[in-house]
């Protein structure tokens, strides 16, 4: 069943590539309108210049209602799940009550499965809302734009480099032989504690996040949440203990990125037009990051320091398993290499993927099971999250141009909850003027608030698919919030004060 809707789903994706090409002219005016076009505001406000704007460009109002619909049910996510379950766990025993009930592929359960169940299920799976979203808003560019408008946009301005490298990146990093390798190390820093999941807890979350300055912020993100899945919240912390370590997570891989000027979105945005190299970085941003990480490690540490104490090892918490082939360790970290080298140009890291299925099926006795469902729904987020955002510079850049440092910094953080911050960076980037201690601000304060929201920063989706099977009712975006926000306040502190 499942290798046929595969099958489907392929053959609908060709017909849908191929209407797209043939359909694809371009539009007789460019879309979304260039910032530039805009009439010169000097000395305006910026709610002057978004209502000027919305005026010039009435559909500017249009895309921003549907964008903040997808934001809004991005957070009512958990209770449409929690939905879904009533009406499936309703349903089965409608089906327990039938007499005849239908078994044609065998499995053991019945056929009929509650359509309104398996839909809720669909909206209410975080990495699905911004692409279930790009339909109604392709449907509204369609109504007032035309066709060959919203073809284009979607087909032609939307850059996708970004959504297809965490795909790739996210599955070489989740591969056993990088992973064994990882878990090697952290175990290393772990023993310096006894090895005890206190130990591996904070070895996780202090390396693993500074680890995003080389091989990239999503890379590190899905081995820290592999290792805290199997090392920590296998042993079913408390809920709150829970939120407060993936608030923690997220925060600090945001900035943990920064030592570097190649691996962090948000910084990969600015440092070609600002000139910033790995030294500018290291010096201005790293030694900020890296006590920001630190200290909130050491706060939450502190407050659950009896909970994460009294946590006891799983039985196999310290086995390794059987041991990977050094060659074919080097091998893996030769392809995540060269995906990072490779990271804007998906014509090469995607080709040099698949040179990797190639060696992945050759040694596949050293290798685990491929899994490429997290990848590609992470990567689906992502792509939805470019589409709706790359119209949203209208209001977006006025707001940031009309802020000194420290409103900059706020500013930044607060925007950064509700748009990745790459966007905010790269819209940064088109505000003339710019100090350093202004690009400092809205840099700082982009990945300052990457972790309150599974929307702020690219690699939290990843994380959240990982660890939403520890959450019942999947990962609620206010406990999200309130797990980040103290680590956020601590790292503003060390951007801004220290």
């Amino acid at each position: 069943m499942i290798a046929r809707l595969l099958r489907l789903g392929f053959l609908a994706a060709l017909v849908a590539a191929g209407s797209l090409w043939a359909a694809g002219a371009a539009p007789a005016e460019a879309f979304p309108r260039a910032l530039e076009t805009y009439a010169t505001m000097p000395g305006a406000t910026a709610w002057a210049v978004v209502k000027a704007r919305a005026a010039a460009e009435p559909f500017n109002l249009v895309a921003t209602a549907i964008f903040v619909l997808a934001v809004l049910h991005t957070f009512a996510s958990a209770r449409i799940r929690h939905w879904a379950h009533v009406i499936e766990e309703r349903h089965a025993a409608r089906l327990q009550r039938a007499t005849a009930r239908a078994d044609r592929n065998d499995d053991g359960q019945p056929d009929e499965v509650s359509f309104w169940g398996q839909m809720l299920h669909f909206l209410g799976e975080v990495e699905a809302i911004f692409g279930f979203w790009v339909v109604v808003l392709l449907g509204a560019i369609v109504w007032f734009k035309g066709l060959d408008t919203g073809i284009h946009y979607l087909s032609s301005t939307v850059n996708y480099t970004e959504a297809l490298f965490v795909v790739i990146i996210m599955t070489l990093a989740s591969t056993r032989p990088v992973l064994r390798l990882a878990e090697q190390s952290m175990r290393a820093v772990a023993r310096l504690g006894g090895g005890r999941p206190a130990a591996w807890w904070l070895s996780i979350l202090t390396i693993a996040p500074l680890l995003g300055s080389f091989i990239t912020e999503p890379a590190a993100m899905t081995i820290a949440a592999l290792l805290l899945g199997k090392q920590f919240y296998a042993l079913n912390p408390s809920g709150r203990l829970k939120y407060a370590t993936i608030g923690l997570l997220f925060v600090n891989v945001s900035i943990g990125g920064t030592l570097t000027h190649f691996a962090a979105p948000p910084v990969l945005m600015v440092a070609a037009a600002w000139g910033w190299d790995m030294a500018y970085m290291f010096t201005h941003f790293g030694w900020h990051a890296v006590t920001g990480i630190l200290l909130s490690n050491a706060v939450y540490f502190v407050a659950f320091r009896r909970e994460l104490l009294a946590l006891q090892p799983a039985a196999d918490a310290g086995a390794d398993g059987e041991a990977v082939p050094a060659w074919v360790t080097l091998v893996h970290l030769l392809f995540l290499g060269f995906t990072v080298w490779m990271a804007h140009h998906p014509a090469l890291f995607i080709g040099g993927f698949l040179f990797y299925l190639a060696f992945a099926q050759a040694t596949a006795h050293h290798q685990s099971r491929l899994d490429l469902r997290g990848p590609l729904l992470v990567g689906f987020f992502l792509a939805g999250l470019v589409v709706h955002g790359g119209l949203q510079a209208w209001w977006i850049q006025p707001v940031l141009g009309s802020l000194g440092e420290l409103p900059l910094f706020a500013g930044a953080t607060i925007l950064t909850a509700f748009n990745d911050n790459a966007l905010i960076t790269y819209l940064a980037t088109l505000v003339p003027g710019f100090t350093e201690q202004l690009k400092f601000a809205v840099v700082s304060g982009a990945v300052t608030g990457g972790g309150l929201t599974v929307i702020a920063n690219a690699p939290n989706p990843a994380g959240q698919s990982i660890l939403q099977r520890y959450f019942p009712d999947g990962v609620s975006p206010l406990g999200l919030f309130l797990g980040a926000l103290v680590p956020t306040l601590i790292v503003a502190f060390s951007f801004m004060v220290l």
